[in-house]
């Protein structure tokens, strides 16, 4: 994600859903989609649906070792 370094487990820094699509080359509206079934677990802000990034990272770690 724009060439940062994330320590180890990632950041509490919540991230958008487009962010999040971006970083996994996915479109937004599968991550819409798909989160739950991929064990994302989403903070919600209002309405709106905010990603830690270290459940990110988690689920990547998970997934693709």
């Amino acid at each position: 994600m724009g060439g940062e370094i994330l320590t180890q487990g990632g950041s509490y820094r919540l991230l958008t859903s487009a962010e999040v699509a971006d970083w996994l080359k996915v479109s937004e509206l599968t991550i819409k989609n798909k989160y739950r079934a991929w064990g994302l677990r989403p903070q919600k802000v209002g309405r709106l649906l905010r990603f830690r990034e270290r459940d990110v990272v988690a689920y990547l770690e998970r997934k693709y070792g």
